[in-house]
Protein backbone atom coordinates (compact mmCIF):
# COMPACT_ATOMS: atom_id res chain seq x y z
CA UNK A 1 0.00 0.00 0.00
CA UNK A 2 1.37 3.53 -0.85
CA UNK A 3 2.07 5.16 2.48
CA UNK A 4 0.73 8.52 3.05
CA UNK A 5 2.88 11.59 1.04
CA UNK A 6 4.48 8.86 -0.78
CA UNK A 7 2.97 10.41 -4.10
CA UNK A 8 3.51 14.46 -3.12
CA UNK A 9 7.47 13.59 -1.88
CA UNK A 10 7.85 11.96 -5.91
CA UNK A 11 6.22 14.87 -7.59
CA UNK A 12 7.48 17.76 -5.28
CA UNK A 13 10.72 16.19 -6.42
CA UNK A 14 10.32 15.92 -10.28
CA UNK A 15 8.74 19.82 -9.76
CA UNK A 16 12.59 20.75 -8.45
CA UNK A 17 14.25 18.95 -10.78
CA UNK A 18 12.26 20.56 -13.81
CA UNK A 19 12.86 24.48 -12.40
CA UNK A 20 16.67 23.81 -12.24
CA UNK A 21 16.49 22.26 -15.89
CA UNK A 22 14.32 25.39 -16.92
CA UNK A 23 16.60 27.96 -14.82
CA UNK A 24 20.15 26.63 -14.53
CA UNK A 25 20.21 24.55 -17.58
CA UNK A 26 18.43 26.69 -19.85
CA UNK A 27 16.55 23.64 -21.69
CA UNK A 28 13.46 24.41 -23.96
CA UNK A 29 10.18 24.17 -22.42
CA UNK A 30 9.15 21.08 -24.73
CA UNK A 31 11.99 18.86 -23.40
CA UNK A 32 11.45 20.37 -19.89
CA UNK A 33 8.21 18.94 -20.35
CA UNK A 34 9.23 15.76 -21.65
CA UNK A 35 11.64 15.32 -18.64
CA UNK A 36 8.87 15.76 -16.34
CA UNK A 37 6.62 13.19 -17.83
CA UNK A 38 9.42 10.24 -17.99
CA UNK A 39 10.33 11.31 -13.97
CA UNK A 40 6.81 11.02 -13.69
CA UNK A 41 6.27 7.37 -15.47
CA UNK A 42 9.64 6.17 -12.92
CA UNK A 43 7.88 7.64 -9.89
CA UNK A 44 4.49 5.74 -10.84
CA UNK A 45 6.59 2.85 -11.29
CA UNK A 46 8.36 3.06 -7.82
CA UNK A 47 4.72 3.86 -6.44
CA UNK A 48 3.08 0.91 -7.42
CA UNK A 49 6.00 -1.04 -4.91
CA UNK A 50 5.79 1.48 -2.30
CA UNK A 51 9.52 3.42 -3.62
CA UNK A 52 10.35 6.75 -3.61
CA UNK A 53 12.57 8.75 -6.01
CA UNK A 54 15.03 9.32 -3.53
CA UNK A 55 15.19 5.98 -2.28
CA UNK A 56 15.52 3.86 -5.54
CA UNK A 57 18.03 1.17 -6.38
CA UNK A 58 19.49 -0.17 -9.53
CA UNK A 59 17.25 -3.02 -9.44
CA UNK A 60 14.35 -0.48 -9.51
CA UNK A 61 15.68 1.08 -12.56
CA UNK A 62 16.71 -1.98 -14.20
CA UNK A 63 12.96 -3.54 -13.82
CA UNK A 64 11.38 0.04 -14.96
CA UNK A 65 13.70 -0.42 -18.24
CA UNK A 66 13.04 -4.29 -18.76
CA UNK A 67 9.39 -3.37 -18.31
CA UNK A 68 9.58 -0.91 -21.05
CA UNK A 69 10.89 -3.51 -22.97
CA UNK A 70 8.78 -6.20 -22.33
CA UNK A 71 6.15 -4.12 -24.04
CA UNK A 72 7.34 -3.11 -27.42
CA UNK A 73 8.73 0.24 -26.41
CA UNK A 74 11.04 1.43 -29.01
CA UNK A 75 14.80 1.41 -27.91
CA UNK A 76 15.29 5.36 -28.43
CA UNK A 77 12.27 6.02 -26.33
CA UNK A 78 14.15 3.76 -23.45
CA UNK A 79 17.20 5.40 -23.94
CA UNK A 80 15.65 8.69 -24.18
CA UNK A 81 14.51 7.71 -20.66
CA UNK A 82 17.25 6.38 -19.37
CA UNK A 83 18.85 10.27 -20.01
CA UNK A 84 16.29 12.09 -18.31
CA UNK A 85 16.66 9.37 -15.21
CA UNK A 86 21.00 9.83 -15.16
CA UNK A 87 20.59 13.55 -15.52
CA UNK A 88 18.19 13.64 -12.37
CA UNK A 89 20.13 11.57 -10.40
CA UNK A 90 23.40 13.25 -11.36
CA UNK A 91 21.78 16.41 -10.25
CA UNK A 92 20.43 14.84 -6.65
CA UNK A 93 23.89 14.14 -6.01
CA UNK A 94 25.59 16.81 -6.72
CA UNK A 95 22.57 18.56 -4.07
CA UNK A 96 24.38 15.47 -1.96
CA UNK A 97 20.44 14.21 -1.59
CA UNK A 98 21.85 10.41 -2.14
CA UNK A 99 25.02 8.64 -1.15
CA UNK A 100 24.58 6.64 -4.69
CA UNK A 101 23.24 6.82 -8.31
CA UNK A 102 21.20 3.76 -9.14
CA UNK A 103 21.57 4.33 -12.96
CA UNK A 104 25.57 3.48 -12.49
CA UNK A 105 25.89 0.74 -14.64
CA UNK A 106 22.75 0.25 -16.36
CA UNK A 107 23.25 -0.89 -19.77
CA UNK A 108 21.72 1.57 -22.59
CA UNK A 109 19.31 0.08 -25.40
CA UNK A 110 22.30 -0.01 -28.38
CA UNK A 111 23.97 -2.61 -25.85
CA UNK A 112 21.15 -4.71 -25.41
CA UNK A 113 21.22 -8.22 -27.31
CA UNK A 114 18.54 -8.48 -29.91
CA UNK A 115 17.02 -11.71 -30.16
CA UNK A 116 17.53 -13.18 -33.37
CA UNK A 117 14.13 -13.18 -35.44
CA UNK A 118 13.47 -16.93 -37.42
CA UNK A 119 10.43 -18.75 -38.65
CA UNK A 120 8.40 -21.34 -37.11
CA UNK A 121 9.08 -24.31 -38.23
CA UNK A 122 5.85 -24.70 -39.88
CA UNK A 123 6.91 -21.78 -42.10
CA UNK A 124 10.23 -23.66 -42.79
CA UNK A 125 8.52 -26.67 -44.08
CA UNK A 126 5.57 -24.79 -46.03
CA UNK A 127 8.78 -23.22 -48.52
CA UNK A 128 10.92 -26.31 -48.54
CA UNK A 129 7.62 -28.65 -49.83
CA UNK A 130 6.65 -25.59 -51.86
CA UNK A 131 10.12 -25.58 -54.19
CA UNK A 132 10.27 -29.16 -53.43
CA UNK A 133 7.47 -29.76 -55.26
CA UNK A 134 8.63 -28.21 -58.45
CA UNK A 135 12.02 -29.63 -57.85
CA UNK A 136 10.80 -33.50 -58.22
CA UNK A 137 8.26 -32.37 -61.13
CA UNK A 138 8.62 -34.67 -64.31
CA UNK A 139 9.57 -31.46 -66.21
CA UNK A 140 11.61 -29.48 -63.70
CA UNK A 141 13.90 -27.31 -64.78
CA UNK A 142 17.43 -26.41 -63.92
CA UNK A 143 16.52 -23.05 -62.25
CA UNK A 144 13.66 -25.21 -60.26
CA UNK A 145 16.87 -27.63 -59.21
CA UNK A 146 18.82 -25.39 -58.19
CA UNK A 147 16.75 -22.62 -55.65
CA UNK A 148 15.49 -26.16 -54.10
CA UNK A 149 18.82 -26.77 -52.92
CA UNK A 150 19.83 -23.85 -52.15
CA UNK A 151 16.71 -23.40 -49.61
CA UNK A 152 17.59 -26.89 -48.08
CA UNK A 153 21.33 -26.20 -48.10
CA UNK A 154 20.58 -22.81 -46.62
CA UNK A 155 18.47 -24.35 -43.30
CA UNK A 156 20.33 -27.32 -42.83
CA UNK A 157 23.94 -25.94 -42.73
CA UNK A 158 22.85 -22.55 -41.50
CA UNK A 159 24.71 -20.98 -44.16
CA UNK A 160 25.44 -17.18 -43.83
CA UNK A 161 24.79 -15.78 -47.72
CA UNK A 162 28.12 -14.80 -48.83
CA UNK A 163 28.60 -18.49 -48.03
CA UNK A 164 26.16 -20.14 -50.36
CA UNK A 165 27.84 -18.07 -53.18
CA UNK A 166 30.87 -18.81 -52.51
CA UNK A 167 30.80 -22.52 -51.95
CA UNK A 168 31.95 -24.67 -54.99
CA UNK A 169 31.15 -28.28 -56.61
CA UNK A 170 34.19 -29.61 -54.69
CA UNK A 171 33.17 -28.15 -51.50
CA UNK A 172 30.60 -30.99 -51.22
CA UNK A 173 31.00 -34.97 -50.53
CA UNK A 174 27.58 -35.60 -50.37
CA UNK A 175 28.79 -39.46 -49.79
CA UNK A 176 30.01 -38.83 -46.50
CA UNK A 177 26.68 -35.95 -46.26
CA UNK A 178 28.87 -33.23 -45.08
CA UNK A 179 29.73 -29.85 -46.83
CA UNK A 180 33.24 -27.72 -46.47
CA UNK A 181 32.60 -23.71 -45.86
CA UNK A 182 34.36 -20.59 -45.74
CA UNK A 183 32.88 -18.90 -43.51
CA UNK A 184 33.86 -15.36 -41.98
CA UNK A 185 37.75 -14.76 -42.16
CA UNK A 186 38.25 -17.21 -44.52
CA UNK A 187 37.73 -20.45 -41.86
CA UNK A 188 36.57 -23.38 -42.67
CA UNK A 189 34.20 -25.59 -40.88
CA UNK A 190 32.69 -28.57 -41.36
CA UNK A 191 28.68 -28.83 -42.24
CA UNK A 192 26.58 -31.93 -42.07
CA UNK A 193 23.91 -32.60 -44.27
CA UNK A 194 20.76 -34.03 -44.33
CA UNK A 195 18.92 -36.47 -46.24
CA UNK A 196 16.73 -33.94 -47.49
CA UNK A 197 19.41 -31.37 -48.21
CA UNK A 198 22.08 -34.33 -49.71
CA UNK A 199 18.85 -35.66 -51.59
CA UNK A 200 18.17 -31.58 -53.44
CA UNK A 201 21.53 -31.06 -54.00
CA UNK A 202 22.05 -34.40 -55.59
CA UNK A 203 19.41 -34.17 -58.02
CA UNK A 204 20.68 -30.17 -59.00
CA UNK A 205 24.06 -31.71 -59.44
CA UNK A 206 22.72 -34.37 -61.99
CA UNK A 207 19.79 -32.65 -63.59
CA UNK A 208 20.45 -29.00 -62.87
CA UNK A 209 23.97 -27.68 -62.68
CA UNK A 210 24.77 -29.28 -66.16
CA UNK A 211 22.53 -27.04 -68.46
CA UNK A 212 23.93 -23.77 -66.66
CA UNK A 213 27.18 -24.20 -67.27
CA UNK A 214 27.72 -22.50 -70.84
CA UNK A 215 31.68 -22.23 -71.33
CA UNK A 216 35.11 -23.43 -69.52
CA UNK A 217 35.15 -24.68 -65.84
CA UNK A 218 33.10 -22.80 -63.30
CA UNK A 219 33.90 -23.93 -59.64
CA UNK A 220 30.90 -21.63 -57.96
CA UNK A 221 28.39 -24.54 -56.80
CA UNK A 222 25.21 -22.17 -58.07
CA UNK A 223 24.95 -20.58 -61.19
CA UNK A 224 22.75 -18.02 -62.88
CA UNK A 225 20.58 -18.74 -66.01
CA UNK A 226 23.75 -17.07 -67.47
CA UNK A 227 26.28 -19.10 -65.87
CA UNK A 228 27.77 -17.18 -63.66
CA UNK A 229 27.80 -16.98 -60.12
CA UNK A 230 24.63 -16.07 -57.86
CA UNK A 231 24.99 -12.42 -56.09
CA UNK A 232 23.63 -12.06 -52.50
CA UNK A 233 21.12 -9.81 -53.98
CA UNK A 234 19.55 -12.67 -56.26
CA UNK A 235 19.62 -14.85 -53.57
CA UNK A 236 17.98 -12.92 -51.28
CA UNK A 237 15.12 -12.00 -53.78
CA UNK A 238 14.57 -15.61 -54.45
CA UNK A 239 13.92 -16.26 -50.39
CA UNK A 240 12.24 -13.90 -50.36
CA UNK A 241 10.01 -15.13 -53.46
CA UNK A 242 9.04 -18.04 -51.24
CA UNK A 243 8.00 -16.52 -48.18
CA UNK A 244 7.64 -12.70 -47.80
CA UNK A 245 9.22 -12.88 -44.18
CA UNK A 246 12.13 -15.09 -44.66
CA UNK A 247 15.17 -14.36 -45.61
CA UNK A 248 18.79 -16.18 -45.95
CA UNK A 249 19.42 -14.36 -42.56
CA UNK A 250 16.16 -15.59 -40.79
CA UNK A 251 16.37 -19.30 -42.27
CA UNK A 252 20.21 -19.35 -40.68
CA UNK A 253 18.48 -18.07 -37.59
CA UNK A 254 15.96 -20.71 -37.78
CA UNK A 255 18.15 -23.17 -38.19
CA UNK A 256 20.05 -22.72 -34.65
CA UNK A 257 16.58 -21.84 -32.79
CA UNK A 258 14.78 -25.14 -33.71
CA UNK A 259 18.10 -27.16 -33.09
CA UNK A 260 18.10 -25.67 -29.59
CA UNK A 261 14.54 -26.04 -29.48
CA UNK A 262 14.85 -30.08 -29.79
CA UNK A 263 17.97 -30.22 -27.48
CA UNK A 264 21.03 -29.15 -29.29
CA UNK A 265 24.11 -27.90 -26.97
CA UNK A 266 25.17 -24.60 -28.06
CA UNK A 267 28.47 -25.69 -28.37
CA UNK A 268 27.33 -28.00 -31.37
CA UNK A 269 25.52 -25.06 -32.86
CA UNK A 270 28.29 -22.71 -32.23
CA UNK A 271 30.50 -25.39 -34.45
CA UNK A 272 27.76 -24.94 -37.04
CA UNK A 273 27.35 -21.84 -37.31
CA UNK A 274 30.57 -20.59 -37.38
CA UNK A 275 30.49 -18.32 -34.27
CA UNK A 276 33.84 -17.67 -33.61
CA UNK A 277 33.14 -17.00 -29.75
CA UNK A 278 30.75 -18.57 -27.72
CA UNK A 279 28.94 -15.63 -26.53
CA UNK A 280 27.37 -15.02 -30.19
CA UNK A 281 25.51 -18.55 -30.02
CA UNK A 282 24.83 -18.08 -26.23
CA UNK A 283 21.45 -15.72 -27.38
CA UNK A 284 20.13 -18.71 -28.69
CA UNK A 285 19.37 -19.84 -24.89
CA UNK A 286 16.79 -16.85 -24.67
CA UNK A 287 14.90 -18.61 -27.82
CA UNK A 288 15.36 -21.94 -25.89
CA UNK A 289 13.84 -20.47 -22.43
CA UNK A 290 11.01 -18.76 -24.17
CA UNK A 291 10.01 -22.45 -25.75
CA UNK A 292 10.84 -23.84 -22.59
CA UNK A 293 8.23 -21.69 -20.77
CA UNK A 294 5.52 -22.47 -23.53
CA UNK A 295 6.03 -26.04 -22.97
CA UNK A 296 5.69 -25.83 -19.33
CA UNK A 297 2.53 -23.74 -19.64
CA UNK A 298 0.98 -26.08 -21.97
CA UNK A 299 1.96 -29.50 -20.34
CA UNK A 300 2.72 -28.70 -16.61
CA UNK A 301 -0.67 -29.95 -14.49
CA UNK A 302 0.52 -26.65 -12.59
CA UNK A 303 1.40 -24.55 -15.48
CA UNK A 304 -1.78 -23.31 -16.92
CA UNK A 305 -3.52 -20.32 -15.41
CA UNK A 306 -6.34 -20.61 -13.51
CA UNK A 307 -9.39 -19.72 -15.05
CA UNK A 308 -11.15 -16.44 -13.34
CA UNK A 309 -14.68 -17.40 -11.75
Amino acid sequence: MRQAGQGSGNAQMVREFVVYLRVEKGMRPATCEAYRRDLEQFAEHLEQRDGLLLGARQADVSGFMEGMRGHGVESRSIARKLSCLRGFYRWLLMDKRIAHDPTVNIETPASWKVLPKSLAESEVSEMLERTAVAARASDADALALRDHAILELLYAGGLRVAEICSIREEDLHLDQARAQVRGKGDKERIVPLGRSAVEALERYLKLGRPSLVHSGVLRALFLSVRGKPLTRQWIWEMVRSTNRHASPHKLRHSCATHMVEHGADLRSVQTLLGHADIATTQVYTHVALGHLKQVHREHHPRGKRRAVA
